[in-house]
């Protein structure tokens, strides 16, 4: 078992033992509801990796990533609202299990015991963790409105759409190790190091994550192919094609993203072929993790402290296509 499924199994027994009260049944009951299909806990687990990098496992880390875990799903019931999603996870989303006002409710009481956990793990790091937590949250909110009005415009430029998915995705995986960080004790130097890892590790898992929509093996992805395409979402496919694409090719894209037709997957996915697109999103995913590793290699830890977070970093960076 790798050092990241042990993490995760311990991780996932504390945090079942967090509990909401039982009324009002409604609110606790759609706060509990999205923490019940688990999810993949990857920040709690990057938290606790970067702690042990530098020491063991602090006690309060695990009150610390219990924080992450639940912060991120608070931003997940609130995402659902807005995107008018009807499942995650396989599941009724909040909102539709319940209704809107109840799952912001719910959203906002899971945040407020994101601070109970953080103020019971009694480190003396509490003000470093609470502002570095609350920089994120601020630019997850950045991400999610720029994500909102992407879906207004006709183009996005790829600088802007690199800006919107570092805040809505890389800066959360970057804070989750520096927290580790912080509450092992690296030194700032070490701590930001680790943090520009996280960071580029988060754009070039976005990226990939992009790619593998339209191009990777749904079986192994685990994702029906081309949502993105279907949904006329800005990916970081679709926004290099709209600056590639000119003449014929620009007005089949146009017509495309207006068409429902049986063949909008196929073509789109030959028409990003064509423009070479799919070639531009690996290449960005490897100098994304070029960076990431860079960043990495800095940190002075000796080499068995970095082999899990090293082995995590691989395994979420080449997923099965």
């Amino acid at each position: 078992m790798s050092r990241f499924q042990e993490l995760l199994k311990d991780f996932n027994s504390y945090f079942s033992n967090i509990r909401f009260p039982d009324k009002p049944e409604a609110l606790y009951g759609a706060a509990s509801h999205i923490l019940e299909d688990g999810g993949k806990r990857i920040r709690p687990v990057l938290c606790l990796l970067a702690n042990e990098m530098f020491s063991p496992i602090h006690p309060a880390t695990w009150k610390i990533a219990s924080a992450i875990e639940l912060f991120h799903n608070f931003t997940l019931i609130h995402d659902d609202i807005m995107d008018r999603a009807p499942v995650r996870r396989g599941r009724p989303t909040v909102h539709t299990l319940y209704n809107e006002p109840t799952a912001l409710l719910a959203g906002d009481v899971m945040l407020l015991k994101v601070y109970d956990l953080l103020m019971e793990s009694d480190t003396a790091e509490i003000k470093k963790l609470v502002f570095l937590l609350n920089r994120t949250g601020a630019e997850i909110c950045e991400g999610q409105q720029l994500d909102m009005e992407f879906e207004k415009q006709e183009s996005v430029s790829p600088a802007d759409y690199i800006s919107m998915i570092e805040r809505k995705t890389a800066v959360f995986l970057a804070a989750a190790l520096q927290m580790g960080a912080i509450q092992g004790g690296a030194s700032p130097k070490a701590q930001e190091d680790l943090y520009q890892f996280g960071r580029n590790l988060g754009l070039a898992f976005q990226v990939q994550d992009d790619w593998l929509d339209s191009f990777g093996n749904p079986d192994k992805f685990g994702k029906e192919r081309g949502g993105d395409i279907r949904s006329n979402k800005k990916t970081f496919l679709l926004v290099h094609a709209m600056e590639a694409a000119t003449g014929t090719d620009r007005e089949l894209m146009l017509d495309l993203l207006k068409s429902d037709s049986e063949t909008k997957l196929e073509q789109m996915m030959a028409l990003f072929r064509r423009l070479k697109v799919d070639e531009a999103a690996v290449k960005a995913k490897n100098s994304y993790m070029e960076k990431a590793w860079k960043h990495f290699n800095r940190i002075e830890v000796p080499d068995e402290r970095r082999k899990p977070l090293r082995e995590l970093a691989e395994y979420l960076l080449n997923r099965e296509t």
